[in-house]
C-alpha cells in the first residue's frame, strides 16, 4: 500500500486502512490531518480516494500520501482509535487554510456537524499561527461554517445565497404549530421563505404559509437563488431590508 506497508494483493483499501497505513509509513510518528482527520472525527462526505494528510517532516511522500512540514503543539492532538490526529479545532483550520473555500466550507461544515466545533473555537489557533499560509483565506471560509447544513449540496446553495447578497439562511430549523412539526433546511423567518432538498412540502408548513422553494436542480443552486431572491422580495422584503434584519 506504501512502502514497507503491506496489505493482500486483490485488496481494495478503505480509507481508514490507508489512514493507518499512512501512519505506519511515517514510523508512528506523523499526525493524521486534514481531510483524514475529519473522517476520524466522524464527518461525512470524505471520499475514500482522498490522500491522507500527516502533519511530519519528509520531503518525498509516496502517492497518496501528503506531508505538511508545519508546527503543532501538544494541544492540538487528540488520540481517536488508537491514532494521533489534530483535534476538530485544528483539523478546521488545516481545511480552511488548504482548500480553496467552495471546497472547504461544505468539508468544514460536515466537520461542524460532526463534532459541534464553531468559528470561535477556531479563532484562538488563526492568532497563534499568524503569517502562515494560506491563513487569510482561511478567515474567509473558517466565517461560513455552519454545522447545520446536512450535505455539500445544502452547503453550495447557502454559499449561493451570500454570493448573491442575500444574509447567510438559518439552516436546520424546525416550525411548530403546537401538535406537529416540520423541518426546514434552511430559510429566512421574517418573509417565510424556506428551501427544501426533499420532495414535497409539509401540509404544516402550508398551513403556516411558509413559500417553500425546492432545490431540485443540483448543479445549478443559481436557479435557487433567484427562485428565493424573487419569493422574500415579493414577500415585502427587499434585500436591504433582510440584510438589516440578519444583522438586528
Amino acid at each position: 500500500m506504501f512502502p514497507d506497508v503491506y496489505i493482500p494483493k486483490e485488496a481494495t483499501p478503505s480509507l481508514s486502512q490507508r489512514i493507518i497505513g499512512a501512519w505506519l509509513w511515517s514510523g508512528r510518528r506523523g499526525v493524521i490531518a486534514g481531510l483524514a482527520a475529519a473522517a476520524l472525527h466522524g464527518a461525512r462526505w470524505v471520499d475514500g480516494t482522498t490522500d491522507v494528510e500527516l502533519i511530519w517532516r519528509c520531503g518525498r511522500p509516496p502517492v497518496g500520501i501528503v506531508v505538511r512540514n508545519e508546527g503543532i503543539e501538544t494541544d492540538e492532538i487528540v488520540e481517536v482509535a488508537g491514532l494521533p490526529v489534530t483535534t476538530a479545532e485544528r483539523t478546521a483550520l488545516d481545511i480552511a487554510r488548504h482548500l480553496p473555500r467552495d471546497c472547504a466550507v461544505p468539508r468544514l461544515d460536515a466537520l461542524a456537524r460532526a463534532t459541534g466545533v464553531a468559528v470561535a473555537d477556531v479563532l484562538p489557533l488563526v492568532d497563534c499561527y499568524r503569517g502562515a499560509r494560506g491563513l487569510c483565506r482561511s478567515i474567509a471560509a473558517l466565517s461560513l461554517m455552519d454545522g447545520g447544513s446536512q450535505s455539500p449540496r445544502e452547503s453550495l446553495v447557502r454559499l449561493a445565497l451570500i454570493d448573491a447578497g442575500l444574509p447567510a439562511p438559518r439552516t436546520d430549523f424546525t416550525v411548530t404549530d403546537g401538535t406537529s412539526l416540520a423541518l426546514i433546511a434552511m430559510g429566512y423567518e421574517a418573509p417565510m421563505v424556506g428551501i427544501g432538498f426533499g420532495t414535497g412540502t409539509p401540509e404544516l408548513l402550508v398551513r403556516a404559509g411558509w413559500r417553500m422553494i425546492a432545490a431540485a436542480d443540483v448543479n445549478n443552486p443559481q436557479l435557487t437563488v433567484y427562485l428565493v431572491r424573487a419569493a422574500v422580495i415579493e414577500r415585502g422584503y427587499p434585500l436591504w431590508r433582510l440584510q438589516r434584519l440578519s444583522r438586528g
